[in-house]
């Protein structure tokens, strides 16, 4: 579990095809406090860290996280967002987040506004599927943000000055493509009055 706060920005390092998976090599300064078998989100997605060595950290991911996020149009020295796994008795800054992506969505839009910034997201709606509620709670590339302007299929988010300094807001650019996870209460809520999620 992770709570979508944002500690560090990783580098990819190194891309290894291994069968249908993707192995990445990792640069941040959270290595040396990381270890084998340690989930850690990487723009939103719950990676397993396999092996650690001096220049960085391995993960590796399946081919149902890359059929599902953004993690197959990464290239050697992209930045992501990077946050450890929540501890138990710690402040809940952002919201409850799983790490696991339900989709991706394309930013459509990105205006300046004088000390903030708003991003504009669509994504593939599927029937109702996954539902964004105004002033819900949403996960964008392991970023926890406040929904508003909802419609079917789109949303916006506004992004503060260190959210944008210290993430990878500032590298977004219209057309790029963003990991989406969905507030998990709403997709049980949903479940549970008979939508199919």
């Amino acid at each position: 579990m992770f709570t979508g706060i944002i500690e560090q920005m990783a580098v990819v390092m190194d891309i290894h095809p291994a069968k249908d998976n993707k192995e990445f090599l990792m640069q941040s300064s959270l290595k040396s406090e990381l270890k084998v078998d340690q989930s850690v989100s990487h723009d939103g997605v719950c990676l397993t860290v396999t092996r650690i060595e001096e220049d960085g950290y391995w993960v590796t991911a399946v081919r149902e996280t890359l059929e599902k996020s953004n993690l197959s149009d990464w290239k050697k020295g992209r930045r992501v967002n990077v946050e450890r796994s929540m501890k138990l008795g710690g402040r809940l800054d952002g919201h409850i987040v799983q790490g696991h992506v339900d989709q991706v969505a394309a930013v459509v839009d990105i205006e300046d506004q004088g000390g903030s910034w708003m991003f504009r997201f669509e994504y593939q709606d599927d029937a109702g599927k996954f539902l964004c509620v105004e002033k819900g709670s949403i996960t964008v590339n392991g970023v926890s943000l406040t929904c508003f302007d909802v419609e079917k299929g789109a949303f916006s988010v506004a992004i503060i000055p260190y959210t944008y300094k210290h993430t990878g807001f500032s590298a977004l650019t219209l057309g790029a493509k963003v990991n989406l996870e969905f507030d998990v209460i709403g997709k049980y809520v949903q479940r549970i009055m008979g939508a199919d999620v």
